[in-house]
């Protein structure tokens, strides 16, 4: 009886063993399946996300286009179209309209930027629709004469930025830029691309600050491609969470991460200073004053001898035009009255219209980025003196009386308190 049942009993062990086999091999086929369909759809999404953002061949393929056929001309377009010099290297873009590229000019390294008309939708596998342009280079027209030209750029930068002395040498410098061959006079090509890019703001406003040294230097363009020189390191600090964990991760510990890999402290001392020159020289400057809209470290970069640059001119804004935007606006409360990322101002309830005044001037909300980072590793015997002026920078009210004097007095402390502790190293 006992050897009738072994061989029923084997039999059992037998098939249920091959039905377990079974079953494991139709678990991993079909995780293997689901593995293939999730990563093909993400391969898909990523190609699709990458060829709608990075188009850098239509921005150059338009540009050569209008380049050969003599409607545009500029210090680049030789050696973007014919000599092939100049050429782009990675997208950096975060929209389809704006095409931003790492770029090689001969011994140069930069940043290229270049504008796309709209973009059309289409699917994987499909030609792409053509761009939508806009007619950028237009203006200005043929037989129209150097001193037409000169009058069209005064009125253009007036209505940029107000009424001052000093617009005509402004005029004059950037038909300097304009000369793009050096030949001593402005072609209508030439004149054309320079007015392209005149109606970028980031443009102009980098064109106002390179010479102070506060942002990337313009390199070269072609009608409204340009390049300028790449600034090595950046942002400010910090650094980008993986998006899993940015969720997971309170806001105090992320600030304290920020500061983590910052260089010593007297070299960041020394792009403090920039950033505090900075402020001072677009407040009440040559050409008026100008607010700082969202002063995110990711703005900023540094050059390998610890000099700030701005890198992104778009959060800047002419006061004027804060002001005039703000007067027309509608509120209900104070959150109504916001210009960019964080210039604000308050809500007039009788008028139920926003106030001109910014509230916080930029030299406090300057302060307010450099507390964490200036005070991280100060020297001991300077760290309650530096508290103290950076809590007094940050208490800094737009509509306060006497708030330029208020002002120069404490960006003077802070700056010399800085110099004098930073004179005597090599990093000064």
């Amino acid at each position: 009886m006992a050897k009738g049942l072994f061989p029923r009993a084997w039999v059992k062990k037998s098939f249920y063993f091959q039905a377990r086999i079974s079953f494991v091999r139709v678990k991993y086929l079909f995780l293997t399946w689901l593995t293939v369909l999730v990563g093909s759809w993400v391969l898909y999404v990523q190609y699709s996300a990458y060829t709608e953002l990075c188009r850098g061949h239509e921005c150059k393929n338009a540009i050569c286009d209008k380049y050969r056929r003599g409607i545009i001309d500029g210090s680049a377009c030789s050696s973007l179209c014919e000599k092939e010099t100049l050429y782009m290297g990675r997208c950096l873009s975060t929209l389809p309209n704006n095409q931003v590229y790492t770029g090689s000019w001969g011994d140069h390294g930069g940043i290229i930027r270049c504008k796309l008309g709209e973009v059309g939708h289409y699917e994987l596998g499909e030609e792409p629709e053509p761009r939508r342009e806009t007619p950028v280079f237009d203006k200005p027209n043929r037989g129209t004469s150097v001193e037409k030209f000169k009058e069209m750029l005064f009125n253009h930068l007036k209505s940029k930025l107000g009424e001052h002395a000093d617009l005509r040498s402004l005029v004059s410098q950037i038909l300097s830029v304009a000369d793009g061959n050096r030949d001593g006079r402005v072609s209508l090509p030439e004149a054309r691309s320079t007015w392209a890019l005149l109606q970028m703001d980031e443009v102009l406003l980098g064109l106002l600050l390179q010479d102070r040294g506060h942002t990337p230097r313009l390199l070269g363009y072609c009608g409204d491609l340009y390049m300028t020189e790449r600034i090595p390191n950046g942002p400010l600090y910090g650094f980008s969470l993986p998006w899993p964990l940015v969720s997971w991760v309170p806001a105090g510990l992320q600030r304290t991460m920020d500061q983590w890999f910052t260089p010593s402290w007297p070299r960041k001392a020394k792009i403090s200073m920039g950033l505090l020159e900075l402020v001072e020289d677009i407040f009440h400057g040559t050409y008026g004053s100008f607010l700082i809209c969202d002063l995110a470290a990711m703005h900023f970069g540094y050059t390998d001898r610890h000099e700030l640059r701005l890198t992104n001119t778009q959060v800047l804004v002419p006061e004027e035009e804060f002001r005039h935007t703000m007067r027309v606006l509608k509120c209900e409360t104070d959150a109504d009255c916001v210009y960019g990322a964080d210039c604000q101002t308050s809500c007039d309830p009788s008028e139920k219209r926003c106030r001109e005044e910014p509230v916080q001037p930029n030299l406090a909300k300057a302060c307010g980025v450099l507390k964490d980072y200036i005070l991280r590793g100060v020297p001991s015997e300077m760290r309650e003196e530096l508290e103290r002026q950076l809590y007094a920078c940050m208490a800094l009210r737009g509509n306060a009386g006497q708030m330029n004097m208020e002002h120069s007095l404490i960006l003077n402390n802070l700056k010399a308190l800085l110099w004098k502790r930073i004179s005597h190293t090599k990093d000064s």
